[in-house]
């Protein structure tokens, strides 16, 4: 039980040299090898963490089910733990998500384990993210998925606004050393110690814009070192790879990525567009808890070997709601693969993973059960996730994947059974087998909405016992949305000879998803490219190029600052996530086949190119 609730003491804000952030984890279950880098040789001020996706809240919610002490993210305790020591003596800071759907019991354990070394380090918990004890209400508001237009499941494993920084903020003003959260949005790990230390207003608009930027930048780990770039043979250190440091300036204009020392990585205007674009949607209109993100004319200069300067984020007022995300359980699903090789290896699949649907079906037909509710079939070494893009032909190696969906699990455990009986009963060359039988697991859905936030209460407690907070918000004021200030001028060659390449040649491309909504950013590798690519490369073309994956709406958004688009697809990942049965459910390898489409650029343009 929580002590009373106490007024919090804020610490003065004093600070004038650049504050050091750096980022050791981009999801659950990254390398835990981050954290000890970071504080060993990264010189940082604060240690953050970023364990939560979606589907992992779910999976913590699983978890909670069966134990009321689990539902978070073990790995964080053990790692904060096991450097206790030099967090305390270097004076290093921590924030993280890793308290999942149960901060609480996170904390607990920390404490406990911090208490057995004994070692004093303050622990503050902030929870209200959590709305599942108000389904019902929500439910007979009549609330529908924000996106699909869907009404509401009748039960859910998970029910999560996704909080801002100022509980964080308030926290570290109290005297926390460690700030654990449930459901914030990603940047706020890094924004919540950026107020706290600056003294930044929450209606400085551009600051907390450009601070939510740094956090959006750090907050996939190594995806902002060089980690998953396009030009991928320049990055050195593979097996070291350097982690995300922020360098931020008390200004609240401009911050620099770079990341240790030492390690492996590359640090460049690139790479760190690359990750500016990841997931961000409407560039002009990124919403965050605590502020609306506008990111188009963000501008990336090198300053000096692996340190990039990331200036030009605008904002203005955050909005009136939380975006809340739900999950819920829907059926069952079985995955599986299997290797089939030889000649004509990839039609011997694609029938060998028909025929075994096929025995199922009439097996459920005997039994008087249902039909699957959705099956999928993919050969991997024959390009199937291409579709018609496909160039692949007479590959003698292919890996068979065969995915179901079905209400029931006692069918897709009789599925699970019936396939490796197809290795001696259907094509020669089938292998594969060494994993073991596959088991069905549960469908996870997505349902999002908005709930108005003053009916959201954040709470903190500081070593157990409450704190006094309250949200401050200042709403939009009409028309307060800024026009985009930048436009570019440049002259094209005067010969007009063109000739056709691959989008790779002239671009990189980043890829990721929001639910069952692809996101493809592209970025031009010159500002003269980016203006011819701003007529070649239109939201029509790429809606035909991937026609087959999605019949949805494809919306085209420009970053001028940084020569870059991002392109949404809606519908475009068969559910997302848990839901899809697709190789790919989150849409990452979509920039990778984009960048295959055929442009046509000046050839005064091809040459010199960066």
């Amino acid at each position: 039980m929580l002590n009373d609730i106490k007024t919090m003491k804020m610490k003065p804000f004093n600070r004038s040299k650049p504050l050091r952030i750096g980022c050791a984890t981009g999801f659950w279950g990254d390398t835990e090898e981050g954290a000890k880098q970071l504080v060993m040789t990264g010189h940082i001020d604060y240690l953050v963490f970023d364990f939560l996706a979606e589907i992992t809240m779910s999976l913590l919610a699983r978890a909670r089910a069966k134990s009321p002490d689990a539902g978070y993210a073990p790995d964080f305790v053990r790692i904060v733990a096991s450097l206790a020591v030099e967090l305390k003596s270097r004076g290093i800071k921590v924030v993280s998500n890793g308290g999942g759907v149960n901060p609480k019991a996170c904390g607990d354990a920390l404490a406990k384990q911090l208490q057995a070394m004994g070692i004093d380090l303050k622990i503050a918990v902030v929870c209200g993210d959590d709305l599942s004890d108000r389904a019902n209400e929500f439910r007979a508001a009549g609330v529908r998925e924000m996106f699909t237009n869907t009404t509401m499941p009748s039960h859910f494993l998970s029910v999560n606004a996704y909080l801002g920084a100022q509980p964080i903020a308030a926290a570290l003003g109290a005297g926390a050393d460690i700030v654990i959260t449930g459901r914030v949005v990603d940047s706020a790990v890094t924004l919540g110690p950026l107020v706290h230390e600056f003294g930044w207003s929450w209606n400085d608009w551009d600051k907390l814009s450009t601070g939510s930027l740094a956090g959006h930048v750090i907050e996939c780990g190594t995806q902002a070192t060089g980690g998953i770039f396009t030009d991928w043979e320049r990055v050195p250190g593979w097996d070291n790879m350097g982690f995300p440091i922020a360098e931020c300036s008390p200004s609240g204009d401009s911050f620099v990525l770079t990341k240790p020392a030492n390690t492996g990585g590359l640090v460049e205007p690139a790479t760190v567009a690359e990750q500016i674009i990841y997931e961000i949607g409407d560039p002009a209109s990124y919403l965050l808890p605590d502020v609306t993100c506008d990111f188009r004319n963000v501008h990336l200069e090198q300053g000096g070997i692996d340190r990039v300067r990331v200036s030009g984020a605008r904002g203005t007022a955050a909005p009136s709601t939380y975006k809340v995300s739900a999950t819920h359980t829907d059926g069952w699903r079985l995955f599986t693969t299997l290797m089939i090789g030889g000649t004509d290896a990839a039609r011997k699949a694609q029938r060998v993973g028909q025929s075994i649907l096929q025995r199922a079906r009439r097996l459920f037909a005997e039994r008087g059960w249902s039909d699957f509710s959705e099956t999928s079939i993919e050969v991997m070494g024959a390009e199937s996730t291409y579709g018609p893009h496909a160039r692949t032909t007479g590959t003698r190696e292919v890996i068979l994947k065969i995915a179901t969906k079905h209400a029931s699990r006692e069918a897709l455990e009789l599925l699970a059974r019936e396939i490796a009986p197809s290795a001696t009963a259907m094509a020669q060359g089938i292998t594969g087998f060494a994993a073991g039988r596959a088991s069905p697991s549960p469908v996870v859905r997505l349902f999002s909405f908005l709930t108005v936030r003053t009916q959201v209460n954040a709470t903190i407690s500081l070593d157990g016992q409450a704190l006094q907070f309250k949200e401050s918000f200042e709403a939009a004021a009409p028309g307060s949305t800024r026009a985009l200030s930048n436009s570019f001028s440049i002259a094209m060659p005067v010969k007009d000879e063109r000739r056709t390449v691959p989008l790779l040649q002239v671009a990189h491309g980043r890829s990721g998803d929001k639910g069952d909504m692809a996101n493809i950013g592209i970025i031009a590798r010159s500002a003269p490219l980016y203006c011819v690519l701003e007529q070649e490369l239109t939201s029509e073309k790429v809606r035909d190029y991937f026609a087959h994956i999605t019949n949805g709406k494809v919306s085209r958004y420009t970053l001028p600052g940084f020569n870059a688009f991002n392109f949404t697809l809606e519908s475009a990942l068969a559910g997302g996530g848990v839901a899809s049965l697709r190789y790919d459910p989150q849409g990452k390898a979509l920039a990778q086949m984009l960048l295959d489409i055929p442009v046509n650029i000046p050839a005064a343009l091809l040459e010199n190119l960066p």
